[in-house]
């Protein structure tokens, strides 16, 4: 059934601009708390390894949750959805904000993560199932304008929530956004998908399968990857035996979709080098604090979300692939000259970084629109869930694979000639690398968009 008109433009305009602010918290949410994390950690007296867990817990439930609601949104109404993401992601917000106890602000920590997963699915199955092909880019910007801003100012408001009242306001912070729970179920539509019988023994093998390998890559524990192998291969038993598994081999053997998730996952390693890499860098090299870094690194996030719109416009009037060429580009354009301009003025670095910051919402804005065009309706839901889950697993390996290059100070030789301070070496090498992979993705993109062609073509000459 064809899903577009269930719902009028001018609601869809609204119903938009709804989701758009409702990500804005939900980005927010999953970035404030790494600003307040030293804070937390002095106050409550706690060792590093339990500080990480405010981080990590949230970072396992927020990616498990994505491809389950989207799994769900297969059969259940995403009215329904929404409304039980957000009143968990409340209900934790006060479990957190009246919370002096760590065990407390652990489990306030998942039930936000609980309930603010539903987000980066109906991000993407919003447009894809509400708006038509036509118009589906420009949706596509507004959700990603709504990431991108909370992704910029989340920082910020942390800071200074911060430093002029306490961390604990950070959880009230978040009690906003059950206002929207009205609009959601104003907005959207009543029909379900079909009546189908849910996997729950392929979503535990899949739950902990994500589990074993987020843990072994954030705490570098060896003893996790046999766990991932082995529960790895029992998903992929039941993926093929069961009669209605939670997640179907039919989607990898999609090899559109396949190589959508392999350069999703490229993008979201090298464009999670900019928040991360970037504080370090200018601590390190030019000694900027982290309040400055913050506004260093705000114009760059801000202006990727107002770009948003444009971006998708740009893909609703010459498609996919223009928007997807211009995002590496920015890409190659970002890395390679912070590749060089390291250890210089951090306003050079302000707006080189700009760049990444488009770069990374475009490209995530055409990969999602194209997901939308290879997958069937009735894997939408399951196939943008793994497609999010992608971006937090492919972020998880890139933190830990830049960490371990910044501690071995891997200095020599020297990647980029032009480069010449020395104590900025090891970032500018890494983003030479970040570079070339940038070219590897280049090609990939290249390979699939002359395939998607060559079927397009054969299919209007009947073949």
């Amino acid at each position: 059934m064809d899903t577009y008109c269930l719902i009028s433009e001018q609601t869809k305009k609204k119903l938009i601009i709804v989701l758009a602010c409702a990500l804005v918290f939900s980005s927010m949410s999953a970035t404030m708390f790494n600003v307040a994390l030293p804070s937390i950690t002095e106050e409550l007296s706690l060792t590093a390894s339990q500080a990480s867990w405010i981080v990590t817990s949230y970072m396992i439930i927020y990616a498990l949750g994505a491809v389950s609601y989207g799994k769900l949104a297969d059969k259940y109404t995403l009215k329904n959805l929404l409304t039980i993401g957000l009143l968990l992601f409340t209900i934790g917000s006060l479990v957190g904000f009246f919370s002096d106890n760590f065990a407390f602000i652990i489990l306030a920590r998942v039930m936000q993560a609980m309930g603010a997963s539903v987000f980066p699915a109906s991000a993407m199955i919003i447009p894809t199932r509400y708006f038509s092909p036509e118009t589906r880019g420009r949706a596509l910007g507004m959700t990603s304008a709504g990431l991108s801003l909370g992704v910029a100012i989340g920082p910020i408001i942390a800071g200074m929530m911060t430093t002029a009242l306490h961390w604990h306001y950070l959880f009230a912070l978040s009690v906003l956004p059950v206002i929207f729970i009205p609009f959601f179920r104003a907005y959207l539509d009543n029909q379900a998908g079909k009546d189908m019988k849910l996997d729950l023994v392929g979503a535990v093998l899949l739950g902990v399968t994500i589990t074993c390998l987020l843990l072994g890559i954030s705490t570098k524990d060896l003893y996790y990857f046999p766990l991932v192998i082995v529960f790895l291969v029992l998903l992929m038993l039941r993926m093929k035996l069961a009669e209605e598994p939670f997640i179907r081999l039919e989607l990898f053997k999609n090899r559109r979709y396949s190589l959508i998730l392999i350069l999703f996952a490229l993008s979201s390693g090298i464009g999670f080098g900019l928040p991360y890499l970037t504080p370090l860098l200018l601590a390190e090299v030019n000694g900027v604090n982290a309040f400055i870094s913050g506004l260093i690194m705000f114009p760059g996030a801000a202006i990727a979300a107002l770009l948003a719109k444009r971006g998708g416009e740009l893909a609703d009037k010459k498609g996919n692939s223009f928007l997807g060429y211009i995002a590496l580009s920015s890409y190659f354009i970002c890395f390679f000259n912070l590749s060089w301009i390291v250890g210089h003025s951090p306003y050079l670095i302000l707006i080189i970084l700009a760049f990444g910051y488009i770069a990374q919402s475009f490209f995530q804005m055409t990969l999602a629109n194209t997901v939308s065009e290879v997958l069937p309706k009735s894997q939408i839901g399951v196939g943008m869930g793994l497609f999010m889950l992608t971006n937090f697993v492919a972020s998880s390996i890139a933190t830990a694979l830049m960490g371990t290059s910044l501690s071995k100070e891997l200095v020599s030789p020297r990647l980029n000639i032009f480069q010449v301070t020395n104590k900025a070496t090891v970032y500018s090498n890494i983003y030479i690398v970040l570079s070339i992979i940038v070219i590897v993705m280049f090609t990939i993109y290249s390979v699939m968009i002359s395939k998607s062609h060559s079927h397009s073509e054969m299919k209007s000459k009947g073949f």
